[in-house]
């Protein structure tokens, strides 16, 4: 007979066995009717589809995902030899379990075995396929309506799904509070604004729609929880918020950078993807100035050495790019820069004297100046020359022959038309000091900066069109 102290020990051992056995990931596939084929276990990653685990099926159509790590949570997918992807699963707690599908007949013959999860998930979304069967045939009956009568009444029932559907998922969400399905509902929610007689003074105000909206628009969601990287909602949510709740300015856009990664610092993961993201976003922005988001992020998170998960190549090209920029934001002074004219004389930057002056660089070889130069001078002897505005053509490369020869032949007059020397080159890479291309971030030609009387920087990397906006803009208002 064994004693207290042995059985003890025995069940002891006995539970450490089966947990020791639910280490790790173990997916059992039946998928007919593939044979002898190899499938794969793949999952989201914002807009990316990677590649987990593959595995072969069998002469009996089986096979066994495995892995001695838990799989991080999200949703994945199962893909046949022909990279097609035949259906999706939800992985989070449950990483031991049975599928039995055929192909041939998805909708009917999915089944899972031991995931709860997995049939939560199901009963969903062939609850969805049948309202979506729904509304596309009222969508179609709308589309050949004949009466203004019958399309009240049919955009009713579309509104009344629609409201159905809602309801459904708010059901869900309240029975199964902690499921990832329900994580999953809530992220794709979005806020409800009160009717307007719920509003301040009992009417619509469209500026308290907009601050509710964006006010609620995260709610419930948690930016420490990584399970929403690996699913296709998440990163459309976001981009979704930047492009039209955030305004396009840098100050806006560092605000809310700034609260995101602080948020989700707890969760390396969700901070990593937050932080390449908004990197990637803004280290070559769609809109003039926003240049100066990927600055911030670069001195603030960057710098500081809290990107220790960025590689050493990708690390050189951000702070290659940090550094290119930090010179030439909008509203901060120009560089100087020494140079000389066609004849050798002396002609710095801070030595040209007028109320707007445009800095271009470019080369006389280069295929877009040859297009493009001329065009600008156009417009400059047309409208800006007797608006006070001066022209400091930068030549970048293409040697000094090619340079004259294309200022003589294309008549570009009243230039200030410079360059740099070669022993002011060598002086500045002896000294360490960067070089005008850096200082102005030249690495394509034509590149066009505008600067004030001050010499600071309105606006760059403009066409000379925009650039004509800008000045035209910019003569109204001082006028």
């Amino acid at each position: 007979m064994l004693s207290r102290k042995m059985y003890l020990s025995l069940l002891a051992s006995f539970i450490f066995l089966s947990l020791a056995a639910q280490e790790g990931y173990q997916i059992k596939l039946t998928l007919k009717p593939y044979t002898n084929s190899k499938v794969y276990l793949g999952y989201y990653y914002g807009k990316i589809k990677a590649v987990a685990d593959s595995a072969i099926l069998d002469a009996h159509s089986s096979t066994i995902f495995s892995g001695k790590e838990k799989l991080p949570g999200g949703i994945y997918f199962v893909v046949s030899e022909k990279k097609e992807i035949l259906f999706e699963l939800l992985i989070d707690k449950q990483q031991h379990f049975s599928i039995v599908a055929d192909s041939n007949h998805l909708a009917e013959n999915l089944h899972f075995v031991g995931s709860p999860d997995n049939d939560l998930f199901y009963a969903y979304t062939r609850k969805m396929t049948g309202f979506g069967k729904k509304v596309g045939q009222l969508q179609s009956e709308l589309a050949s309506a004949r009466t203004k009568t019958d399309s009240t009444r049919i955009i009713e029932n579309i509104r009344s799904e629609n409201q159905q559907v809602q309801a459904y998922r708010d059901g869900v969400v309240s029975k199964n509070p902690n499921s990832f399905l329900s994580t999953l509902l809530i992220a794709m929610k979005e806020p409800v604004v009160p009717p307007a007689a719920k509003q301040p003074g009992g009417k619509y105000d469209s500026l308290y729609a907009y601050q509710y909206f964006k006010g609620h628009y995260w709610d419930g969601i948690s930016l420490t929880d990584d399970r929403l990287l690996r699913t296709p909602i998440f990163e459309p949510k976001l981009e979704k918020y930047f492009k039209e709740l955030v305004p396009p300015v840098a100050d806006s856009i560092i605000r809310e950078t700034d609260w995101m990664l602080l948020y989700s610092r707890s969760n390396k993961e969700m901070f990593k993807y937050l932080l390449v993201h908004f990197v990637q976003k803004y280290i070559n922005p769609e809109y003039m100035g926003q240049d100066a988001v990927f600055v911030h992020l670069f001195e603030k998170f960057i710098n500081t050495g809290e990107a220790d998960f960025f590689t050493e190549k990708y690390r050189k090209i951000i702070n290659d790019r940090a550094y290119s920029l930090m010179a030439n934001l909008i509203g901060q002074p120009a560089a100087n820069m020494d140079m000389v004219d066609t004849s050798g004389k002396p002609t710095p930057l801070y030595g040209v004297d007028a109320n707007f002056i445009v800095i271009c660089f470019w080369d006389p070889t280069c295929s877009h100046c040859k297009e493009e130069i001329p065009k600008l001078d156009s417009i400059y002897q047309a409208k800006w020359k007797k608006e006070g505005v001066k022209m400091y053509g930068v030549m970048v490369e293409g040697g000094q022959e090619n340079w004259r020869k294309f200022i003589r032949d294309h008549n570009l007059k009243d230039w200030l038309h410079v360059y740099q020397t070669k022993e002011k080159a060598d002086e500045d890479v002896a000294a360490n000091r960067p070089g005008y291309r850096q200082l102005f971030d030249v690495y394509q030609t034509p590149t066009l900066l505008l600067l004030d009387k001050d010499k600071r920087i309105i606006a760059k990397k403009l066409t000379y069109q925009q650039f004509d906006e800008v000045i035209t803009l910019k003569l109204k208002n001082s006028k």
